[in-house]
C-alpha cells in the first residue's frame, strides 16, 4: 500500500483487526481497499480534491481525527449511491464495503474511542438474495474421482487425495494446504480454519485410503516444508495456487467449465452430498463445516427438485382423482 493511500486510523484499526480478530490477510487487504475508496469519495464530494486528479491517485493522507468527526450518515449512503450507479457494484459487493465501513466505525467509537457517536450504526445493507450454491453432481464427482485416479502422471496419488479430501470432508482450500502430517491421527484430522479456529475432521474410508497411498508415493523432504502432507513438484508445501490450477484442469477434463467450478464449490458439493444422501443434521453439517452462524451453513441444505416432487406426490390426497 502507497503512503498516500493510507492514513493513520486505518492503519491502527487493520493492526487491530489483523493481531486481535485474526482476520486473513487477504480479508485485511480487502478492508483497506474498501476504506481507502469510501475516504477518496468523501474527500471528492465534499471538493477538498482537486477535479483533474484521477480518482484512483487522490492522497488521503489529509483525513485525520477531525475529519472522521465529521462525517456523516447522508455521505454513507451517496456512497453506496455512487458504488450502485458509478461503480455498477453488485449488492454482495455493496454490502461488503457497508460491513468494512460498519466495523471501522465500530472500532473508532468503542476501541480507539475518538467519536462520541457512530455514524455507520444506522447504515443499511441491500437485500442480498440466497442463491443456491453450484455444485457438483454425485455422478460428475464420480468422475472426477475416476479421472484423478487414471492419471498417469507421478502425482496422481497426491491429486487424487486432495479431490477425495475436499468431496468427503468440504475442507477450504486454506485449511487443505496448510496441513502439517502430524495433524493426522488415526482416523481424525485437525485443521486450522478462519478465525484461526481449531476444528477435527473425522475421516471416513474413502479419506483413510487415499491418505495411505498418497503417503506411501509422497517424496521425503528437509527442512521447513518436512512435515507439510501435500508437497508440489518442486518438494514444497503446496500452495493454494497449485491446488487451484490442479483441480480447474481435472475439472476441465471432464467436460466442466472452470468459470463455474472451482475449489469452493467442491467444498459445495461436499457439503451438498452429506446433506442429501446422509441426512446430515444441519448442526453437525455446521461443525463439519466449521461455520461460526448456523445461518452460514443453511445455504448448502438446498433441496433437489426431485425431492421436491417427490414431497407433492408423498400428500395423501395426490391419489384422489374427480370420479366420472
Amino acid at each position: 500500500m502507497k503512503p498516500e493511500q493510507s492514513c493513520y486510523w486505518i492503519d491502527q484499526f487493520l493492526d487491530y483487526f489483523q493481531a486481535i480478530k485474526e482476520r486473513s490477510p487477504n480479508t485485511i487487504k480487502e478492508y483497506r481497499y474498501d476504506l481507502v475508496l469510501f475516504l477518496r469519495f468523501v474527500l471528492r464530494r465534499r471538493g477538498l480534491i482537486d477535479m483533474s486528479v484521477e480518482f484512483e491517485n487522490i492522497s488521503i493522507t489529509q483525513v485525520d481525527e477531525d475529519f472522521l468527526k465529521s462525517i456523516k450518515l447522508t455521505e454513507m449512503y451517496a456512497f453506496v449511491s455512487w458504488l450502485s450507479t458509478e461503480r455498477k457494484n453488485s449488492p454482495n459487493a455493496r454490502a461488503r464495503r457497508i460491513s468494512s465501513i460498519r466495523s471501522f466505525f465500530n472500532y473508532l467509537k468503542n476501541k480507539a474511542r475518538i467519536l462520541e457517536e457512530n455514524p455507520a450504526a444506522d447504515l443499511e445493507s441491500p437485500k442480498l438474495v440466497k442463491k443456491l450454491p453450484r455444485h457438483l453432481t454425485l455422478d460428475e464427482s464420480q468422475q472426477l474421482l475416476a479421472k484423478a485416479a487414471a492419471n498417469p502422471s507421478e502425482w496422481s496419488s497426491r491429486d487424487y487425495c486432495i479431490i477425495t479430501l475436499f468431496l468427503n470432508c468440504g475442507l477450504r482450500l486454506s485449511e487443505l494446504c496448510s496441513i502439517d502430517i502430524d495433524n493426522i491421527k488415526e482416523d481424525t484430522l485437525t485443521v486450522i480454519g478462519k478465525g484461526a479456529k481449531e476444528r477435527t475432521v473425522y475421516l471416513n474410508s474413502a479419506c483413510l485410503s487415499a491418505l495411505n497411498d498418497y503417503l506411501e508415493d509422497r517424496p521425503q523432504v528437509e527442512g521447513s516444508h518436512a512435515r507439510a502432507l501435500f508437497l508440489s513438484r518442486l518438494k514444497r508445501r503446496i500452495s493454494p495456487k497449485t491446488v487451484q490450477w490442479t483441480i480447474k484442469n481435472y475439472i476441465i477434463s471432464i467436460g466442466l467449465d472452470p468459470k463455474r467450478y472451482s475449489v469452493h464449490k467442491l467444498r459445495h458439493t461436499a457439503a451438498t452430498l452429506m446433506y442429501k444422501y446422509g441426512k446430515v443434521d444441519i448442526r453437525a453439517l455446521q461443525a463439519i463445516l466449521g461455520h461460526s452462524s448456523i445461518s452460514t451453513t443453511e445455504i448448502y441444505t438446498h433441496i433437489d427438485q426431485d425431492a421436491l416432487h417427490n414431497a407433492v406426490e408423498s400428500n395423501p390426497l395426490s391419489k384422489i382423482r374427480k370420479e366420472k
